[in-house]
């Protein structure tokens, strides 16, 4: 069970016609084997052999991910910078994702850590 971080906030997503509001974290530290994201801004991945985030862009537009364990980032649609079905990171890997138009981008990533 992830540990979440600050107070919950309520946010709004609007995705075309329609609307999502829930409440969310800012940050969550994940020590399970797999977890979607949900809004948080920082998700710090730790305390497991490997893991496995998906991305869901129902709840999340922008997301921090830090890993301190082997780690598999997928993609709820499309793929992951046009390119990608899923992302293998190594501990002490860092990445910054965007949901645009239909498809996550990575905005910035530290670089040397991806698999």
């Amino acid at each position: 069970m992830p540990v979440f971080t600050g107070k919950p906030t309520r946010k709004t997503i609007i995705r075309g016609d329609r609307s999502i509001v829930f409440d969310t974290h800012e940050t969550a530290v994940v020590t399970d084997s797999f977890y979607s994201t949900n809004g948080e801004e920082l998700i710090i991945v730790k305390d497991v052999t490997q893991s496995k985030i998906k991305l869901n862009s129902l709840t999340t537009e922008i997301v921090t991910i830090k890993t301190l364990t082997s780690l598999i980032i997928i993609p709820d649609i499309g793929r992951i910078d046009e390119d990608w079905d899923e992302i293998s990171l190594s501990r002490g890997a860092c990445i910054n994702f965007r949901f645009v138009s239909g498809t996550w981008y990575i905005l910035s990533s530290d670089g040397i850590k991806l698999d």
